[in-house]
């Protein structure tokens, strides 16, 4: 285990599908990082932070035995990870601490477009290929089905038609790869998205530094889809306003200088603001709106 002392590290996945958001929502964060030669290690220059960067099936295990605090990381690797290594992951647990927004899939069943099945009984004796087969054997396990997982590290989809598997248990974002190798989806075992882990016990002299990436987290993830909305509306209207603020829960009302009929109002609003939503608040007697992107916000 490393020194209480050091750094706190982050392992997140060096080249693929996640690394790009994972780097911009830290970014977002007001972390800055100056990135080794070979673009594999990245120091924080603003916090006593690091970034390794490594294959993601690497990150649970990484998280698990210490070498990193926190981990980003999709929901399918975790749950791969645990249920391969139950001694492990039981030892000491992997935490789902927050969940990120992005990298949005599916672990589905496929099977070819001209030999679906209907029931969960009809892949009784058939192959599956699969690059998860800790989570496949799970699913047939709990639903009593006698299939046998076929591990593949890459190009699952092709499996049916090289003649190594009769279906295939994999990703899915789109359904494009799929409908690619004329398969069709059956059946979703996990949907996924990236989320941050850690391992439980925190190191105590990490413990600090950790919540201050949390909240700093938190506060880019909670206004998403927020807006900042500002506007002047006639006092006798503000009830049916304020209602009609979509998300919003305690807005402020603002005198205006020179006119008791009428305030400034702002509020918070952390649903969509569609132009349909503007011109309900006009009609109701809203004047002046503005509308303005949050970046950021702490409670």
């Amino acid at each position: 285990m490393r020194s209480n002392k050091q750094r706190v590290r982050i392992a997140l996945q060096k080249s693929g599908r996640l690394t790009d958001y994972s780097l911009s929502l830290l970014d977002r964060c007001g972390i800055r990082f100056a990135k080794s030669k070979d673009q594999l290690f990245c120091y924080g220059e603003n916090m006593p932070l690091d970034l390794l960067l490594v294959r993601d099936d690497d990150i649970p295990s990484y998280v698990a035995d210490g070498t990193c605090d926190l981990g980003i990381v999709g929901q399918n690797v975790t749950e791969e990870y645990r249920l391969a290594n139950p001694d492990i992951a039981t030892a000491q647990a992997i935490t789902h601490v927050r969940s990120l927004g992005f990298g949005h899939c599916r672990l589905v069943i496929a099977a070819p477009d001209d030999d679906m099945p209907e029931t969960l009984e009809q892949l009784g004796g058939k192959r599956i290929a699969t690059s998860y087969p800790a989570l496949l054997a799970d699913f047939l396990a709990t639903n009593g089905v006698d299939a046998t997982p076929v591990y593949v590290s890459g190009s699952v989809e092709i499996s049916p038609k090289l003649g190594k598997a009769d279906l295939v248990c994999d990703l899915v974002s789109t359904g494009k790869t799929l409908a690619a190798n004329q398969l069709a989806e059956f059946r979703t075992i996990l949907e996924s998205e990236a989320t941050i882990i850690q391992a439980e016990p925190a190191s105590n002299g990490c413990a600090d530094t950790i919540q201050r990436v949390l909240q700093r987290l938190d506060g880019v993830l909670q206004v998403r889809e927020s807006k900042y909305v500002m506007l002047h509306a006639p006092r006798d209207a503000l009830p049916k306003i304020t209602q009609m603020l979509p998300g919003a829960e305690s807005p402020t009302i603002v005198p205006l200088d020179g006119c008791d009929e009428r305030v400034a109002v702002h509020a918070v609003c952390r649903e969509t603001v569609f132009w349909e939503t503007l011109e309900q608040l006009k009609s109701a007697g809203a004047s002046s709106l503005l509308v303005l992107p949050v970046e950021k916000m702490l409670p």
